[in-house]
């Protein structure tokens, strides 16, 4: 437990940062793996007009530190090569 006035003062900060932290990670994967599921379902057009909404995701989880830039630059190359892959 917190025991001065600070420390009790950052549980509540915590919590509310850990919210938003989760909501960008949450809305990153789901866009991902929304993606996967068209990429099986090879609707390139579709992709297509869905992969700003990824990237812009993703890289408001890497500026905000929830993931990493390395991650957040893998997580894009993986998904850009998948659409690629469509024929």
């Amino acid at each position: 437990m917190p025991v001065t006035k600070t420390t009790k003062r950052r549980v509540p900060q915590n919590l509310r940062k850990r919210a938003i932290n989760q909501k960008r990670v949450l809305k990153m994967r789901s866009l991902v793996k929304e993606a996967n599921v068209l990429i099986s379902g090879k609707s390139k057009a579709e992709l297509i007009k869905m992969l700003p909404e990824i990237y812009k995701a993703i890289d408001k989880a890497a500026k905000i530190g929830v993931i990493k830039k390395n991650t957040a630059a893998r997580k894009k190359s993986r998904i850009t090569k998948k659409i690629d892959s469509i024929k």
